[in-house]
């Protein structure tokens, strides 16, 4: 993995609570709604809950936290292998799982990164939507907006639209933010059985006609 190269000046967007609601607020402009929380508020939640019904309650609950917690030890040890600082797995049996779910995806995604711009870089699109991309560079000659993701299990493309969403929101922000042309998208992904699986966006302007839907949906709901 190369260092990063500072192409553009990335920097963080302020975080606010709006209504009780996370906004990310850009110098000059009017607090957004992240593309998390687009996607989550205009999600159909069926198949969730009837997971959730299924499982249990206190269950799902437990497997929820659990993953969450493993994806943010392998993003932040992600994180320190893209800017060169020592990774160690440590002793604790989360961040030993988590470590190994990383290596994955260095083994597997991260060499054909051959540029990286930024690291967690925070990206708006003006008084419309924010949100942090994982990774900003270039995958196999051609910029991209990169993402970690961690699974239980593999996944089938119609499970993971919402990941293509997320990769044509941030492009489509950093298009605007600094003039740039990407229309490429990567998803890494280890499951916890440290099996890998990556999906790109393979049709843009599809995916961002989807993307832009989704926005208006949002925008419908919080205004009626």
């Amino acid at each position: 993995m190369r260092l990063i190269t500072e192409k553009y000046k990335y920097e963080r967007l302020k975080r606010v609570e709006v209504d009780g609601k996370r906004r990310y607020v850009a110098p000059g402009h009017p607090p957004v709604a992240s593309v998390t929380t687009i996607l989550s508020s205009t999600k159909d939640m069926t198949h969730l809950h009837e997971w959730r019904k299924r499982v249990g309650k206190e269950k799902a609950q437990q497997i929820t936290t659990e993953s969450a917690n493993i994806g943010t030890v392998m993003h932040t040890s992600l994180e320190k292998h893209v800017k060169g600082h020592e990774r160690k797995p440590g002793s604790n049996l989360i961040h030993q799982k988590a470590h190994a779910m990383a290596n994955v995806i260095i083994d597997n995604g991260l060499t054909d990164v051959s540029e990286v711009w930024g690291s967690e870089v925070s990206l708006h699109y003006p008084e419309l939507y924010a949100g942090t991309t994982d990774l900003v560079g270039v995958y196999k000659g051609a910029p991209a907006i990169m993402d970690f993701k961690q699974a239980r299990k593999l996944k089938k493309k119609e499970w993971v639209e919402d990941y293509y969403l997320q990769l044509v929101a941030y492009a489509e922000a950093h298009n605007k933010q600094y003039d740039t042309q990407i229309k490429s998208g990567r998803i890494f992904i280890s499951t916890q059985a440290n099996e890998y699986q990556t999906f790109e966006i393979d049709n843009y302007d599809q995916w961002v006609g989807k993307w832009y839907a989704k926005l208006e949906e949002y925008y419908k709901q919080i205004l009626d």
